[in-house]
């Protein structure tokens, strides 16, 4: 029980990799928190972790929902120790044809709502003098893809911000990592024509897609003791697809 009765906000946990992440937490121990901006989803996912289960709507680009909701968890459950920024959207196009509306709401998501998320965490966990930031990025942030600009720069955008974040809140006894997952299997890549993921899977030296449950065990090990001297750092986990 690596993280027994410690209080874990998973940001966009109601389904996919959140959720996973979410459900490795619980079996080792932690109270987590299931927040997606879809309340109804979030409180059908959170029904089945049980009745301690805290679920609540979050909207991580609005600013003053994510502070209110950090005030919440800590009058509820006394304290939070974990939060795990996994929120974000795609909003894919070319460069050239890109809206600028579809770029802000990827930026306002992936990287605004990080911010947002972290800062408002981060005040409690100095004052605790302890905590744990896991921050999804994603291996496009590392090296780009074709028709994500937006993405890709958002969550280059998340790394960096990482390595800043970990400066700063290491003197308070909070760490701040990333974990960059490669190309997951879910129910976005299932969609992928047979011939594209066969192009795919031919970059990945491991010749296979991951599973959520490869991001929940890095996420897990990051926010454990077991992480305790490790800050600042981009976990990668993509098959061996970027080095």
């Amino acid at each position: 029980m690596k993280l027994k009765d410690k209080v874990a906000l998973i940001t966009g946990s109601a389904q996919g990799i959140g959720k996973s992440i979410a459900q490795a937490m619980a079996a080792e121990g932690a109270k987590v928190v299931i927040s997606d901006v879809n309340l109804e989803l979030a409180e059908q996912t959170a029904q089945e972790f049980g009745p301690d289960t805290l679920a609540l709507k979050l909207n991580v680009a609005d600013n003053n929902e994510v502070d209110a909701t950090i005030k919440q968890i800590v009058e509820k459950l006394g304290r939070l120790d974990i939060v795990v920024n996994n929120a974000g959207i795609t909003k894919d196009g070319l460069l050239i044809r890109m809206k600028k509306e579809d770029w802000d709401a990827v930026i306002n998501i992936n990287l605004s709502g990080v911010f947002n998320v972290a800062k408002a965490a981060a005040i409690v966990m100095m004052k605790q003098r302890s905590g744990k930031i896991v921050n999804i990025a994603s291996i496009v942030g590392q090296m780009g893809n074709f028709g994500q600009a937006n993405y890709s720069a958002s969550k280059a955008g998340v790394i960096g911000f990482t390595k800043t974040a970990a400066k700063e809140l290491a003197s308070r006894g909070v760490t701040v990592n990333a974990i960059a997952p490669g190309f997951i299997k879910t129910a976005m890549t299932d969609k992928i024509p047979n011939e594209i993921k066969q192009k795919m899977l031919e970059q990945i030296p491991l010749g296979k897609l991951g599973l959520p449950e490869d991001i929940a065990k890095a996420a897990v090990f990051l926010a454990s003791s077991d992480a305790d001297y490790i800050t600042g750092q981009v976990l990668a986990v993509n098959g061996g697809m970027y080095m």
